[in-house]
């Protein structure tokens, strides 16, 4: 009899698979797959989270190429230099901050920046990379001018700015539009308090009681003042998810420590193209059918719940980069195949393990139960090493500035970790969901016919037969 909670963890996984191939699926499965029969995937759209291809990089897709230049305004009295090795920080920061992006950023001679980002345009890349993201709060006075809105802290004037919020903001659902929420540091809650206190004290219909967003110079919010606003606050009135998730990247990086001006921009063609997208699906889709086929005729029943937990696995991972999303280059589909590599080893040690105890003569629960538990260590000693050698494989590329680095460090990481799970779960439960039927009493399926004989006994056990005592003395 199968368990409930075998039945739950299966359920759970079929359920997992169904939902991971759904948001996998591609918009033109033919170009992948044999025959034209096949439906057309349509993404994953739940409100305001859109995602329908899957990321390419530059290698791959091409993107915008930026070269941009320090441009101090005439009052300017720091290092010029220093200013620029900052700024290059914070674009990292907003184009790749988890290295995933695989977007590509370094200085050069003349105090210039130059910047690669797969997958958008020269415009997007201007305004995701090239904003100062310099965010000042404004009023008006009593006069109807626009001035900036301040407060007092320990006796000195301070005007509200981007520098007093916290990198947290995040974009939400504003009514109609979007918004981006915000939090404020110590300095930052005791201004608002001020600020909207005193907008308070004029009715809505009095322009003084409006509180005004500027970014970079420009107006890109304004609401009238409903409440006392301290810790917490939004900005209202973003038209998209998209400009709304921007504005939140430009917050969160932080303002440009220098403005830069652009003085190249080009849009980048794939070295590679489409045509290697394509031969690389196709080879790796028949090296998976290879793996999937060694496995069966070596390993027979068990290879072939291993295959279909290759396949959960495969699906699983491609999940997690599309929807995180990971952007996909050469050295990224690298680390998936090597990662499929470490997933197979780890069914291989756990299979050698249960052949062992079947030979032995244990049922096949207990073979899968001690099989399973004798592998872990293995299993967990080289998973464990390769996400050490993942962490600091993203130190060094992080230090070094080499978004390639980190690109393959995390996708490895991923795949690692997802291969974990197949291995010691899906693998498992399937082996669990046969247990209980005729196939498990089939020795041929079982591939543990050749067993160890005891001394003094000729005889070979299957993996349902218990050691039998041997007779003793008598003809």
């Amino acid at each position: 009899m199968r368990s409930r909670s075998t039945w739950a963890l299966f359920g759970f996984v079929v359920a997992l698979t169904v939902i991971a191939v759904i948001v996998v699926w591609p918009g033109a499965p033919s170009r992948y797959l044999p025959g034209s029969f096949w439906p057309k995937g349509h993404g994953l759209n739940i409100g305001s989270f859109d995602r329908h291809e899957m990321v390419l990089g530059l290698d791959l897709q091409g993107g915008a190429y930026l070269v941009m230049e320090a441009d101090p305004p005439a009052d300017y009295h720091g290092d010029v230099a220093t200013a620029v090795k900052g700024a290059k920080s914070v674009i990292e920061n907003r184009v790749n901050a988890l290295g995933v992006s695989e977007a590509e950023v370094s200085t050069a001679s003349g105090n210039r920046i130059v910047v690669s980002i797969p997958g958008v345009s020269i415009e997007e890349a201007k305004n995701q990379v090239g904003r100062t993201a310099a965010l000042e709060f404004k009023v008006y006075n009593d006069k109807g001018q626009i001035v900036p809105a301040t407060g007092v802290v320990n006796g000195e004037t301070k005007a509200m700015t981007g520098s007093y919020l916290n990198n947290d903001t995040a974009p939400i659902h504003s009514g109609a539009t979007y918004a981006v929420q915000f939090s404020t540091t110590g300095i930052g809650s005791t201004l608002m308090k001020q600020i909207t206190s005193r907008a308070l004290s004029y009715p809505q219909t009095d322009q003084r009681n409006l509180l005004l967003v500027y970014l970079d110079n420009q107006l890109i919010s304004q609401a009238n003042v409903t409440g006392v606003i301290s810790d917490n606050g939004i900005i209202t009135g973003q038209p998209s998810f998209t400009a709304a998730n921007n504005l939140s990247k430009l917050l969160n990086s932080g303002a440009l420590p220098v403005p830069l001006k652009v003085i190249q921009s080009n849009e980048v063609s794939a070295t590679l193209g489409g045509t290697s997208v394509l031969h690389s699906v196709h080879a790796g889709e028949i090296g998976l059918l290879a793996v999937m086929l060694f496995m069966i005729l070596f390993y027979r029943l068990p290879g072939l719940l291993a295959s279909a937990a290759l396949m959960v696995y495969t699906a699983l991972t491609l999940m997690v980069f599309k929807l995180w999303p990971v952007t996909l280059t050469l050295t990224g589909i690298a680390a998936f195949i090597l990662s499929v590599g470490m997933a197979v080893d780890a069914n291989i040690l756990i299979f050698e393990r249960t052949k062992e105890e079947l030979r032995r003569g244990r049922t096949l629960n207990a073979a899968i139960d001690i099989g399973f538990h004798r592998a872990w260590p293995s299993i967990r000693d080289s998973h464990g090493s390769t996400l050490i050698t993942c962490l600091i494989l993203y130190w060094f590329g992080n230090q070094f500035g080499s978004t390639l680095v980190k690109g393959f460090a995390l996708t490895l990481a991923v795949g690692v970790a997802m291969s974990l799970f197949s291995a010691i779960t899906v693998t498992r439960t399937f082996l669990k969901m046969v247990q209980p039927t005729r196939l498990a009493k089939i020795h041929w399926l079982w591939n543990a016919d050749e067993v160890q004989a005891r001394p003094g006994s000729g005889r070979r056990r299957g993996p349902e037969q218990e050691p039998q005592p041997q007779p003793q003395g008598g003809k």
